[in-house]
């Protein structure tokens, strides 16, 4: 069984050596995504509330291409650039995706210019 790249137009393009995400089997390995606007290539205005609800939609697209969704996630990782924006990364981050949420663990990093918060994702995928 080999690694297949997953690439969709509906989030943002790769700016590394890297795949917006890999599947193998039935795991889906989401990347890093940040809050970046497939459509412009720029960070969405705003603080982190604003970015971890485009990450999550980043994130989503990318789970739809292979026929998942967020009730396929099993863990999720939030990285966040300042932990004082914890309450508001994690209120943006319940209402998008609702219980029974998946396993997660929140660090603070440091991350690119501007970037306040990236998050990836597993899934295990529904057999077809």
């Amino acid at each position: 069984m080999s690694r297949i790249a997953v690439q969709t137009p509906s989030a943002p393009t790769p700016v590394g050596s890297y795949s917006q995400g890999a599947r193998r089997g039935t795991l889906l390995q989401v990347a890093g995504q940040g809050g970046t606007d497939p459509a412009t290539g720029k960070l969405v205005p705003g603080g982190v509330a604003e970015q971890t609800t485009r990450t999550l939609r980043n994130i989503e697209a990318i789970l739809r291409s292979e026929g998942a969704s967020f009730a396929d996630v099993i863990m999720v990782r939030v990285h966040i650039a300042h932990a004082d924006d914890f309450p508001a990364m994690d209120a943006a981050y319940a209402a998008f995706l609702g219980q029974p949420f998946p396993a997660r663990t929140t660090v603070i990093v440091g991350l690119l210019s501007g970037m306040l918060v990236e998050i990836d994702a597993l899934a295990a995928l529904p057999d077809h």
